[in-house]
């Protein structure tokens, strides 16, 4: 019987060298490919596939929320989550929002598609490197989790932080999300009241905390351009009267 899985990375390269190695697999189906959050939310929700494997770092809405969406959307669908890092956050935050295995990116093409069978059947995968790391991040998480903000922000609360994190003005993130400027603005506000968020700068520094954004995600990101201004040019004089009489 087929695995079918679908992809979830912004970069075009990781995302083509995953599925060329699982395409080698012939009980594999790659069903679909997405390149930001929101999109693969959607996509797992309209394909169904067996199991979802997604990057951590993502444009739109990051790989840890894509999870939490997906468990609720589509729950017959297993994630497995990729990362660059073995960080302690993103492997307790993984786990308790409906992951099933999570692999580092430097793990050999066999642990991959181990990986993939092991969630697809039901089970738990961990890198071997992390089983430990992962152990002691959850037991670490468990009493935090209890006074964890964050949980008690709704999906749309979520949707806006993350975006708002990434540079969106109310305007956009309304575009995004297929909501007016103004209902933005309502869940923006509450949203920083859970947190206790004042400014701007204390939003994204609560994101960069949170891994929802990294330094690394910003430098990559192309800067708008800058409009250079002409130097203006000095007026003319225009012949007139004089001061004390007609110019001859």
């Amino acid at each position: 019987m087929s695995i079918t899985i679908l992809l979830a990375d912004d970069h075009n390269v990781v995302r083509q060298g995953l599925r060329a190695i699982l395409d080698r697999e012939p009980d594999f189906t790659v069903v679909g490919e997405a390149v930001e959050g929101f999109e693969a939310v959607r996509l797992a929700e309209r394909l169904r596939p067996d199991v979802l494997v997604v990057d951590v770092l993502m444009p739109g809405l990051n790989g840890i929320e894509v999870v939490r969406q997906v468990a609720e959307r589509a729950p017959a669908t297993r994630a497995l989550v990729l990362s660059v890092e073995s960080d302690e956050r993103n492997i307790r935050e993984a786990l308790t929002n409906g992951a099933a295995g999570y692999v580092v990116k430097d793990a050999p093409a066999s642990e991959l598609i181990e990986a993939v069978r092991e969630v697809a059947a039901g089970k738990r995968h961990l890198s071997p490197a992390l089983s430990e790391l992962a152990l002691s991040a959850y037991v670490k998480g468990s009493q935090a989790r209890e006074n964890d903000s964050y949980r008690n922000l709704t999906t749309r609360e979520r949707e806006v932080l993350h975006l708002a994190a990434q540079g969106n003005t109310n305007a956009q993130i309304g575009k995004r999300l297929f909501i007016s400027p103004r209902t933005v603005e309502i869940h923006r506000a509450s949203l920083m009241r859970k947190l206790g968020l004042k400014r701007l700068v204390d939003l994204i520094l609560y994101a960069l905390k949170r891994g929802i954004v990294t330094a690394e995600w910003f430098s990559e990101r192309p800067r708008p351009a800058v409009k250079e201004s002409k130097p203006k040019q000095p007026k003319k004089k225009r012949p007139g009267l004089a001061k004390h009489g007609r110019r001859l």
